[in-house]
């Protein structure tokens, strides 16, 4: 420890060192019980955002943390390569459209840009120390894994059969959610809902039995082709006139019933309703509560159908015009007002969602509510309050899950289809099938005794991939024993933004295939947010990038930020380079504490060998050691790494470093040999027990400089050590306020008077229970005489 400093440059020898030994690597035959986290895989061809960062940042504290309490840490890092993302980036880089691209040829272009993506995220991994298993990809325990690997797709389709087998998957025609940017249907788990501008349009519409007319208000006008039905609410005195009526819609003069519905709302635009095929959920709903049939309007690709008539072909926007400016005309149009309107959009490409009726594959979930709703109360939450998001969204599901996709690089759907009779043919487990390209893997068909197969187009749901992730680091449908006798996974930490997509899939589609709740604790991490509070994001101009953090600091002054920072219960995490760097300034304390202590050589002197001779002060300090270590465990366990932190900050700040350490170290120099032998020998112990016990409470949080010194004293890897306990609690009649209130008299008792704090003191007068460190006192504050009674000191 020749440096002057710690620097971040002097991480990457360890880190380095750490990858090349592939120290953390998982030892299946330990005989130790198995840790497991289950890792939110990043996608490889972006680079990894400041949540992330944080996020694994802290498994990376609970995984150092359960190594030293005995534990085989499971700690793989999984590698996103699938579904959207990687779709959409091909298109922009290569300026194509999947729509007008043959499935082959698209594919290499997406192949393409994940051969380009470098693999910066693991990089930065690296950078910030996180102990993962392995830096090597494969499909061994702890190996790196990819979600487009063969192994994992095969996984992924496997459970596909699984379910199929069990009667819970099944193909139906109905209205889905159709994202017209990704070109996709989507879950409704993959929606958001923003304040977009729009129009309020009030138009008239004609009573046919009495020629009146009568105002109808619409943000979708485009979609008056597809009104079925018109609605008033019951109650609305208004239009009880009209029950039993019909309306002709303007322009396409349709004839539809008007009937009372309480889905009208009085105080909503005139309190008449035009219910048309689809204008949102509520639509859909009421069509199919009253069994109307239903006119699509909208094609896939956004644009009108043969059913908007004259509006045929157009986006669905210039359509919009067209028809207000058609209604304009024929004085239809009674005013328009600008809104803000809730609109359900495509939560990856913001694009607003249509409804569409289509053939999809469908997982059952609505049967097993109930039952999803006592596996969300059975692991752990930290913090509990993250459970409300999970049942507040298995409270709302509506309809079966929606699993099939409509595009290409995702995991295929494993399934054929015999010419002759349409007979599906579901394959036998064990690889991983591309019947879009593949012939099945049988020559006839079992039900007609056909040869000619159609091979499945579509693909899986990417959620429908990512909720296997348990199954598959705990060798599901791979390794029996192994998954038998390490299920339930330890952990799914994750951010609190996909709760209701990967957590919420991944509780139901492993409870349909193990019948058992899959994760024993969920940990939840919240919002990185700059000083004002607001949610840090690119587009908003705020955020920091992990690069720029590791290029000016390093890692360990960011992994101190988040530990000291993230305070679950506030659920917001504040982050700055001034907050970074200010943690930074206890890694700087500790280095140079450390440095201090490391004067002074222990020879291994053994508690049982010192006790006759610790002084009061020495039991002190061991005692606030004590309650270090015993909040280290409880908090620890409960995976809060904040309040130990803050105290441990305090700890060496203030405690060890201003208080004890400047008390003692007159006795640990012994330079005038004012002190026993046994005394000095007890100075020197204590320093380094306690620095090594706060070594072993930090490293989980950072774990590069505890390390390095640790090594520097006791020439062993800190992070294969026990994590301390209690070796023995001291009656001692002091406290850390006598000793911090004593100091800081005399302290200022000399800087009142103009004093150094070297200069010597005449007398100190303090009350008895000072009498057992009289002499570090002496020592430490150049006291020539000291007596007891009243407190008071004479210059």
């Amino acid at each position: 420890m020749n440096e002057k400093n710690w620097s971040k440059e002097s991480e990457k020898e360890i880190y380095e060192e750490w990858k090349e030994k592939q120290v953390y690597a998982f030892n299946k035959n330990s005989g130790k019980k198995v840790y497991s986290i289950d890792t939110p895989p990043p996608y490889v061809n972006t680079p990894v955002h400041i949540g992330q960062a944080t996020t694994y940042v802290f498994m990376d504290m609970f995984a150092r943390y359960k190594r030293m309490k005995g534990y085989e840490v499971l700690f793989p890092l999984g590698l996103d390569r699938n579904g959207l993302p990687i779709e959409m980036a091909a298109e922009k880089e290569f300026n194509i459209k999947i729509t007008e691209t043959e499935r082959e040829k698209f594919i290499e272009y997406c192949n393409k840009v994940l051969e380009k993506s470098s693999l910066a995220s693991v990089e930065s991994f690296l950078k910030l120390g996180i102990s993962f298993n392995s830096w090597k990809k494969g499909n061994n325990i702890g190996d790196i894994y990819e979600t487009d690997s063969p192994d994992y797709r095969a996984l992924t389709q496997e459970t596909f059969i699984d379910l199929w087998n069990k009667g819970l998957i099944y193909e139906d025609e109905r209205v889905n959610n159709w994202c017209p940017g990704c070109q996709t249907t989507i879950a409704d788990a993959e929606i958001d809902y923003l304040e977009l501008p729009s129009f309020f349009n009030e138009i008239k519409f004609k009573v046919k039995e009495t020629g009146e007319e009568i105002i109808i208000a619409t943000t979708r006008p485009e979609l008056i082709c597809t009104c079925e039905m018109i609605c008033y609410n019951p109650n609305d005195e208004r239009y009880i006139h009209l029950e039993g009526k019909h309306a002709i819609t303007p322009i396409f003069n349709k004839e539809v019933p008007i009937k009372p519905d309480p889905v009208a709302q009085m105080d909503k635009g005139t309190g008449l309703m035009m219910m048309c095929s689809f204008g949102d959920v509520t639509d859909i709903r009421f069509f199919r509560d009253n069994g109307l049939k239903p006119t699509i309007a909208i094609n896939k690709d956004g644009t009108m159908n043969e059913n908007a008539g004259f509006l045929n072909g157009l986006p669905v926007k210039e359509a919009q015009k067209k028809l207000i400016m058609e209604l304009d005309k024929r004085g239809l149009l009674v005013k328009q007002q600008k809104i803000k309107h809730r609109t359900p959009v495509c939560e990856r490409s913001k694009d607003p969602i249509e409804f569409i009726g289509m053939k999809e594959f469908y997982l059952k979930q609505l049967d097993f509510i109930p039952d999803m709703l006592k596996i969300a109360k059975q692991p752990k939450f930290y913090a509990e309050e993250s459970r409300k998001i999970l049942i507040d969204w298995i409270n709302s599901v509506s309809i079966d899950w929606p699993i099939s996709r409509r595009r290409y690089y995702a995991t295929e759907i494993p399934l054929w289809y015999c010419e002759t009779c349409g007979e599906k043919i579901l394959p036998p487990k064990g690889k991983y099938y591309r019947p879009w390209k593949e012939n099945p893997p049988i020559e006839k068909c079992p039900k007609c005794n056909g040869t000619t197969f159609r091979g499945e187009e579509r693909v899986f749901d990417t959620w429908f991939d990512s909720s296997i992730s348990p199954l598959y680091i705990l060798r599901y449908g791979r390794d029996k024993e192994f998954f038998e006798k390490n299920s339930p996974c330890s952990l799914r930490p994750q951010g609190k933004e996909i709760i209701r997509t990967w957590l919420y899939y991944t509780l139901l589609k492993d409870y349909l295939l193990t019948g058992k709740c899959i994760f024993e604790n969920v940990w939840i991490n919240y919002h990185i947010v700059d000083n004002n509070g607001k949610k840090m994001s690119k587009s908003a101009g705020n955020g920091i990038d992990p690069k720029d953090v590791l290029n000016r600091y390093g890692a360990e002054p960011f992994r101190m930020w988040a530990s000291l920072e993230g305070n679950l219960e506030k659920q917001d995490f504040r982050c700055s380079f001034e907050r970074i760097e200010g943690a930074g300034k206890t890694i700087s304390k500790l280095w140079n504490v450390s440095k201090f202590i490391l004067l002074f050589k222990n020879n291994h002197t053994t508690r049982e060998e010192i006790e006759p001779y610790l002084t009061d002060l020495d039991k002190w300090i061991l005692n606030e050691l004590n309650s270090l270590i015993i909040e280290a465990n409880k908090c620890y366990e409960i995976y809060d790494f904040h309040n130990p932190a803050i105290k441990l900050r305090h700890f060496i700040w203030e405690t060890f470093s201003s208080h004890y350490v400047e008390l003692v170290k007159n006795r640990a120099y012994n330079q005038n040999n004012e002190f026993t032998r046994e005394q000095q020998n007890a100075a020197i112990y204590t320093l380094n027990h306690v620095l090594k016990t706060i070594l072993k409470l930090l490293s989980p949080i950072i774990p590069m400089i505890t390390y390095r010194i640790y090594y520097s004293l006791e020439g062993k890897d800190i992070h294969f050590e026990e994590f301390p306990v209690i070796e023995r609690e001291y009656l001692v009649g002091l406290t850390k306020e006598d000793i911090i209130n004593l100091n800081s008299f005399i302290w200022k008792s000399k800087k009142d008077v103009g004093k150094s704090l070297k200069e010597e003191v005449k007398e100190l007068v303090v009350e008895e229970k000072f009498k057992y460190i009289q002499h570090d006192l002496i020592s430490a504050h150049n006291i020539r005489k000291i007596s007891f009674g009243e407190r008071k000191i004479i210059l």
